[in-house]
């Protein structure tokens, strides 16, 4: 009987052996396919944020040699630098003047441009796009064109219906609303598009239903649209967090400001490190704001939970 057995099944212990073989080279296969992402990022992401947390108990200037310090850069950070507090209090500033508005605009549109009444909706969906691929550069020089303080679109506006002209560049006000519109109008399209999405995976006999019972489009849009696509509206308010808190090119290009209203959390990182040198505190800057944003990010995330548990 045993004798049968193995006549029937002579190469048994090779098949499981092949079969291990081929288990390990497809997973080692596997491997390779992803380590070029991995290589790419510990070279250009995980290095320079170590490097950077090592660089920010330093003193540096990119010629001499490093001189450890230990915590001084983060102690004058907190206690003997007002400037930082000013750029964070104008990166806090701009956000809430530019996500929260940009946001709900964002929501209305896709709203609008989900109607089935509509007509040439491809063309709408491309052209509200298009600020989020054009140069920042362009949009800079255009939005400096329309807040102008004595050539401006807007102060020319002002002029016709009798008010005093804005000093958008010198004001404190006036420069957080230049900036803030600037990143409005670059990322609403993009929060547009992501909403859209959202909007078109929900089923139109909910809407039939809501018509039937006498909803008009207001009533449809607060009590239909927006539970539908409360987890997408949660990603881009996290998203667009993030963001929020790393505004650079607008204000960079835009200006300051005469008092340093204009001036963000990014951009101050960028002065002291490739215009005072000063590498070793701007790695520290670096990494409050990495906290900061942490800080932003959880609060988002447990506003957002118990949004969903309601």
């Amino acid at each position: 009987m045993n004798t049968e057995v193995r006549q029937q099944h002579p190469h048994t212990p090779q098949k499981k052996q092949k079969k291990y073989n081929q288990r390990t080279r497809d997973r080692i296969s596997g491997y390779l396919y992803i380590s070029p992402f991995f290589l790419l990022f510990g070279v250009f992401g995980m290095f320079p944020l170590i490097f950077t947390a090592y660089l920010s108990f330093h003193r540096w200037n990119i010629l001499g040699e490093r001189e450890f310090i230990g915590l001084s850069n983060y102690i004058g950070l907190f206690t003997n630098d007002p400037l930082f507090w000013k750029a964070v209090g104008n990166t806090f500033s701009i956000w809430a003047l530019s996500t929260i508005p940009q946001l709900f605009v964002a929501l209305v549109l896709a709203f609008i441009l989900n109607q089935a009444f509509l007509k040439g909706k491809s063309f709408f969906r491309l052209s509200i796009f298009m600020p989020n691929v054009t140069s920042i550069v362009a949009v800079a020089i255009v939005f400096s064109a329309i807040f102008g303080t004595q050539y401006g679109i807007i102060n020319y506006a002002l002029s016709l219906v009798g008010l005093d002209p804005i000093n958008w560049k010198g004001s404190y006000f006036g420069t957080h609303v230049a900036i803030s519109s600037m990143v409005m109008w670059r990322w609403v399209g993009y929060n547009t598009i992501i909403y859209l999405a959202g909007l078109q995976s929900i089923s139109k006999d909910l809407y039939e239903a809501a018509t039937i019972d006498g909803a008009n489009k207001i009533q449809q849009f607060f009590y239909i649209t927006i539970p539908m696509i409360r987890p997408i509206i949660i990603f881009t308010v996290l998203l667009s967090s993030i963001g929020g808190m790393q505004v650079f090119t607008e204000p960079l290009l835009f200006g300051v400001g005469s008092d340093s209203q204009g001036l963000t959390m990014t951009l101050y990182l960028y002065q002291e490190a490739f215009e005072r040198f000063s590498f070793g505190y701007a790695a520290a800057i670096a990494w409050v704001l990495f906290l900061i944003i942490m800080i932003v990010s959880l609060i988002n995330l447990i506003v957002t939970r118990r949004i969903k548990s309601t």
